[in-house]
């Protein structure tokens, strides 16, 4: 599992994740994805390279946005393939954390 960070315009960090959130790839980005987001109040986490969610990656997802909500912050999901938003949906997390197809309307929904 791989994950970059990147700034964008208006103070929003973009995480992309690449590989298989399952048991072993979520531990391997775990702590870089926390301390990442760890003081930022609007992120977009890009899953479009992400091919595999499995519970331990959807209790990472939470983990980070229910943190960045703590803050006042906004989190949102971008372009998860229809294998991964089928598992978001089916989790409730898509009521949580919203799943955006472009990258502007990610953007509209993070600014705070």
């Amino acid at each position: 599992m791989n994950i970059e960070s990147e700034s964008l315009d208006g103070g929003i960090l973009k995480i992309t994740l690449s590989g298989r959130m399952d048991i072993q790839g979520t531990q391997e980005i775990d702590l870089k994805f926390s301390s990442h987001t760890a003081r930022q109040r609007s992120v977009i986490v890009d899953m479009s390279a992400v091919d595999f969610l499995a519970s331990m990656g959807i209790r990472s997802l939470l983990m980070v946005a229910k943190a960045i909500s703590g803050r006042n912050g906004k989190m949102v999901l971008l372009g998860p393939d229809a294998g991964v938003t089928k598992v978001l949906e089916m989790s409730g997390v898509d009521t949580l954390v919203p799943i955006f197809r472009s990258l502007d309307e990610a953007c509209k929904a993070v600014r705070v």
